[in-house]
């Protein structure tokens, strides 16, 4: 019996003349060169803390062998230099959080933030977030999910590559386990707009803006926005 082929990951697309298929993404791929102090944390802690790009295409590909046990999962989308993940990682050790990050030096920051802050629990993935979610990660799978100022895409001709739409929404509602929540925050007001009009649409998803969660750290994304005038905005809803 053949076995079922994981569909074509974005980037992997092609046409039917051998061409890349240009794709609507909510990130865009930037340079890859590293700090010394980056290539250090890269090359003690990849081999145990990232999953390669290549792994999610192998058959029988599961998470739990690469966290090496069972536990609830926290998936974070956008990690950035890790400054919240690994704060928040290290006091839920009894969770796996998966984090992904299509920036390499990024996630070169993040493992020397981790290695720093004892928080061995986290693995990192430059896989797309999106595609992930709906063929790596089944239903009601997901305790926690993480998504801290996304890439607003401020244009209006960009508004359609923003991660916050109705079909993510619908998928990470089917992710989440009923009760498990999904924390976000931006500085852009109209895509905090967007985020309660997408998400309040929801049938799956309860919630709406909330005070400022305490346990997550300021990052320097949120200090730029501060700095630059624009109010920080936090939400959680619930899977119903």
């Amino acid at each position: 019996m053949d076995r079922p082929v994981t569909p074509a990951r974005p980037h992997h697309k092609l046409t039917e003349d051998g061409r890349r298929m240009r794709e609507v993404l909510s990130y865009s791929r930037r340079g890859s060169r590293f700090t010394p102090r980056q290539a250090e944390a890269w090359a003690a802690h990849h081999e145990k803390w990232v999953i390669p790009d290549e792994a999610v295409d192998r058959p029988g590909f599961a998470l739990a062998d690469w966290f090496g046990r069972e536990a609830p999962l926290v998936v974070e989308i956008g990690s950035g230099v890790g400054e919240a993940t690994a704060a928040l990682a290290a006091t839920r050790p009894a969770h796996d959080v998966l984090a992904f990050e299509v920036w390499r030096p990024g996630v070169a920051d993040t493992l020397w933030k981790l290695a720093e802050a004892g928080a061995s629990n986290v693995r990192l993935c430059g896989v797309d977030a999106v595609w992930s979610m709906e063929h790596l990660l089944g239903e009601g799978q997901v305790e926690e999910l993480w998504t801290f100022f996304p890439d607003p895409w401020r244009k209006t001709r960009h508004h359609k590559r923003r991660l916050v739409d109705a079909a993510f929404a619908r998928l990470a509602a089917s992710r989440l386990r009923p009760g498990g929540l999904w924390r976000l925050a931006t500085d852009w007001a109209d895509y905090a707009e967007q985020m309660q009009e997408v998400l309040g649409a929801e049938p799956g998803l309860e919630g709406g803006v909330i005070e400022r969660w305490g346990e997550r750290p300021v990052t320097r994304f949120e200090r730029k926005g501060i700095e630059a005038g624009r109010a920080i905005t936090d939400l959680c809803y619930r899977r119903r």
